[in-house]
């Protein structure tokens, strides 16, 4: 028997999509004739024997226990353990496909419980892979800082179900690939909603590309990322091509309390505030949707309040569809945060509190 443990699962019970690599060590081993258990409880692991347990990690923050990592029939990998130096798949492994079983008891158990089929979807309705791997962008905040190409990594059937409703991409940078256009024809060929969960690279859209990609059909909103207020001019001017071909909303990941010059001082603070509030402007502007990524440093910021309720008020759309940051702020009960923001900086209050996304033309 081999045990298959996804930390963040058993780290974070809020925690609702699968793990990639999990899936592809249990199909592997099933097809060489192992049976393969996803592991529920540490303690399953320190009182049975196993012939090998694989324990997979994300993010740096998910916590495993010391002793499991210890036990001598343990191995280990992912992001959430070494970061930009995470080792690959063994190449058999890394293109088996996925066991899409893997998660039944879970799921299972889970509906049983009362929890809703759609709040578990993505362990049930999509088939999960890659058709590129790496980037461009060297950015420092990134766990391919290191990579500086995107080549190709699979075609869509070495991960497809037919049963699956969904196609789901974890790519990192698809529109840098040099084949983007043959792999956006290969999805179009199987004719299913599509999902790409990484933020699209918009900064690289062309007039080819926004007129094959926006013929895809989109299970959810496109994410696309703004990350850098320098990246403004040409987020806004891709952002008015994408638009001529394809006319619904899109979210665009926006990156806030990470600081490039590693100063961390109240000037970067006063100023990240500053740039958050602008690029949620412009998308206003622009009839797009910001959904906000918090580098973990925003824990230490003097205005940690305000992060938490920033973040709360743009990524529940029914929220900031209707609400400027200031109405949300009241309607939450969140006037503490209002005051302290109009103590520290009255001018930030006053320019961007009251921008509601709705005073905008969106058509």
């Amino acid at each position: 028997m081999i045990a298959i443990i996804d930390a963040e699962l058993l780290h974070n019970g809020n925690h609702r999509f699968p793990n990639l690599a999990s899936m592809k060590l249990s199909g592997y081993y099933k097809r060489k004739g192992f049976d393969t258990k996803l592991i529920m409880d540490y303690n399953d692991i320190r009182k049975n024997t196993f012939e090998k347990i694989f324990i997979s990690k994300v993010f740096t923050e998910t916590i495993v226990p010391k002793d499991v990592l210890e036990l001598p029939n343990v191995e280990y990998g992912g992001t959430g353990f070494f970061f930009d130096k995470a080792p690959a798949l063994p190449n058999d492994i890394e293109h088996s496909k996925p066991d899409y079983d893997l998660y039944n008891d879970f799921v299972n158990a889970r509906i049983a419980n009362g929890e809703k089929k759609s709040k578990l979807q993505y362990y049930t309705d999509y088939s999960w892979g890659f058709l590129t791997r790496g980037c461009i962008r060297q950015c420092p905040f990134c766990v391919l800082q290191n990579t500086k190409v995107v080549v190709e990594h699979s075609p869509v059937k070495e991960f497809y179900s037919p049963t699956r409703k969904y196609i789901g991409m974890l790519d990192d940078n698809f529109l840098a690939f040099k084949g983007w256009k043959e792999k956006t024809n290969e999805l179009l060929n199987y004719g299913k909603p599509v999902i790409f969960k990484q933020g699209l690279d918009i900064r690289l859209m062309t007039e080819e590309k926004a007129e094959l990609l926006s013929k895809l059909r989109y299970q959810t909103r496109i994410k696309w990322a703004f990350d850098n207020i320098a990246d403004r001019n040409i987020i806004e001017k891709k952002t008015e091509l994408w638009r001529k071909y394809y006319k619904k909303e899109c979210l665009y990941f926006v990156l806030v309390a990470f600081d490039r010059e590693d100063k961390w001082d109240d000037n970067f603070w006063k100023q990240d505030i500053i740039d958050a509030f602008t690029r949620v402007h412009i998308l206003m502007q622009h009839g797009q949707f910001p959904y906000i990524m918090r580098f973990n440093r925003f824990k230490t910021a003097p205005t940690y309040n305000f992060y938490v309720s920033f973040a709360a008020w743009n990524n529940q759309i029914q929220f900031f569809h209707k609400k400027s940051f200031r109405e949300f702020l009241i309607l939450a009960k969140k006037e503490k945060v209002l005051l302290e923001m109009e103590t520290k900086y009255p001018e930030i209050v006053k320019e961007f509190f009251d921008l509601k996304y709705l005073n905008y033309n969106t058509k």
